[in-house]
């Protein structure tokens, strides 16, 4: 890296041996606009023209400690609302699995209910299903 402000022009005349050194003389600074600046420039000005000394540097500290310690707590919050979205994700395919076995349980629960599969199944018993239609008993008050 080279000095910006210095330029070392070395002549070699038989008499001289030491180099002369010119000094640049400093162009003065445009005004720009800061939205119209660059980083590059932010810095050059700030640190060079003693934007920031060693006294405010540290009166500066507590809070730059407090902006790295909300720093920390924003990525711990990502951290954390990262892992709750993992379980989210994690229970709503556990919910449909289940909602599919429930779905599947059901319908064979209603086709095991069928009259013709409850005959299939009560005819080892010896239970025959009616052929005749089911009598009525009526019973009269006086009877009792």
């Amino acid at each position: 890296m080279s000095n910006q402000f210095r330029t070392y022009e070395v002549d070699e005349p038989e008499m001289m041996a030491e180099p002369i050194v010119k000094v640049k003389k400093a162009k003065p600074v445009k005004d720009v606009p800061e939205a119209k600046m660059g980083a590059k420039t932010f810095f050059k000005k700030l640190f060079s023209e003693g934007g920031v000394s060693k006294e405010a540097a540290t009166e500066m500290l507590p809070f730059l400690l407090f902006l790295s310690f909300l720093g920390m707590l924003y990525i711990g919050n990502s951290h954390i609302a990262m892992q709750n979205i993992r379980n989210i994700d994690k229970l709503q395919k556990e919910v449909k699995e289940l909602s599919w076995e429930y779905k599947s349980l059901k319908a064979d629960l209603m086709f095991k209910s069928k009259l013709t599969e409850v005959a299939k199944k009560v005819d080892t018993l010896g239970v025959k299903t009616l052929t005749e239609p089911p009598k009525k008993i009526i019973v009269k008050n006086n009877e009792h």
